[in-house]
């Protein structure tokens, strides 16, 4: 067997190595995605609660269904642009909610407005009844975010929410997390298009398993029907051996 051989088997046996670990971990991110799935199932499918029965370690709120009532804050709120539904552009309206019982105000994602360029709309045609009760899931704001996310032309328009900016930005408290409001009865006037549960597939995580391990599996063969073809050449030395034999 020659030199030439040896490192490319051992290099082709290194791939198969290589794409087999790859393969375990889109089965182990597969794994994840069906327990937070299950866990996701879990929390929504639970009777809402209020927001001081939820969990005070935010992470164990994620996805918890909420009954709040209040009174809404229309003066400071947030248009979260860039945004579509169903391949049309728009925003999404975020409201401060302040509780009837007191205590930090909360954010009220009401849902899709359509906005030709995905940024501006008339804020005051979206108007709700002042007072109302929520009912939707738990959403944890994101912190520390690396870019400023406000519009400089509106500095109530928002690619994104950030927790330090959104504090500095109103005048008053808010919970670490918004609500997303959920359909629920008859829709009110001037109501956005409700958002809707999030999908809660298994993503690519199978297929791209299934792709790795192929890829092994093609890296392995290799070697094989190389080291097998190498076997069946004539060895150099035994003709060389039987010349001299026959002399």
């Amino acid at each position: 067997m020659t030199r030439r051989t040896i490192i490319v088997a051992v290099l082709a046996t290194g791939m198969a190595a290589l794409f087999a670990r790859l393969g375990v971990w889109q089965l182990q991110r597969l794994a994840e995605r069906r327990a937070f799935n299950t866990q996701f199932e879990r929390r929504l499918s639970a009777e809402p609660v209020s927001l001081d029965q939820l969990p005070t370690d935010i992470a164990l709120a994620q996805y918890r269904r909420v009954r709040v009532t209040g009174r809404y804050d229309f003066d400071h709120e947030i248009i979260i642009t860039a945004r579509s539904r169903q391949g049309a552009p728009g925003v999404y309206l975020v409201t401060p909610l302040i509780p009837d019982g007191g205590g930090r105000a909360v954010l009220v994602n009401r849902g899709y407005v359509y906005s030709p360029d995905a940024s501006t709309i008339d804020r005051t045609r979206w108007h709700e009844p002042e007072h109302a009760t929520v009912e939707g899931y738990v959403h944890i704001i994101p912190s520390h975010l690396a870019r400023d996310p406000r519009s400089v032309a509106n500095p109530m328009a928002w690619r994104a929410l950030d927790r330090e900016r959104l504090a500095r930005a109103l005048p008053y408290p808010v919970e670490p997390y918004t609500i997303i409001q959920l359909a629920h009865g008859e829709r009110p006037p001037g109501a956005p298009t409700r958002l809707e549960l999030p999908a809660m597939d298994e993503g690519p995580h199978k297929s791209y398993a299934i792709q790795w391990f192929s890829f092994a599996a093609i890296a392995l063969y290799g070697v094989v029907y190389l080291l097998w073809t190498e076997s069946r050449k004539p060895c150099a030395g035994g003709a060389q051996s039987g010349s001299v034999w026959g002399e």
